[in-house]
């Protein structure tokens, strides 16, 4: 169910509707109100609020690229794992049903 949640980001205050648990906004908010504020006060000073956000959307955007490209890495290194424990299994469990078929009558 949508509800209204207001959330303060940069100093400006956004009203929105929305499904997502408010505290679960808050919590995003307050991820890059952290981000702005490791700007430093120069940057504060010197750049329009739009401007802070927009540095922070690509720091954002930048660290979502890099944990998917690892993402892709460990999933790759794990399919390969797999792959190999399945090709060390098979050959296994063929000997065991061969051998198997050998005990019984």
């Amino acid at each position: 169910m949508k509800r209204n949640v207001q959330i303060e980001i940069a100093g400006a205050r956004y009203r929105m509707s929305s499904d997502a648990d408010e505290a679960y906004l808050q919590r995003l908010a307050d991820i890059v109100n952290e981000r702005v504020q490791a700007l430093g006060p120069k940057a504060a000073r010197a750049a329009t609020p739009a401007q802070l956000l927009a540095v922070v959307a690509l720091s954002l955007a930048e660290d979502l690229d890099a944990s998917e490209r690892r993402r892709e890495i460990l999933e790759a290194k794990t399919l390969q794992v797999v792959d190999t424990a399945i090709r060390r299994i098979d050959p296994r469990l063929q000997a065991d049903a061969e051998l198997a078929q050998q005990i019984e009558p």
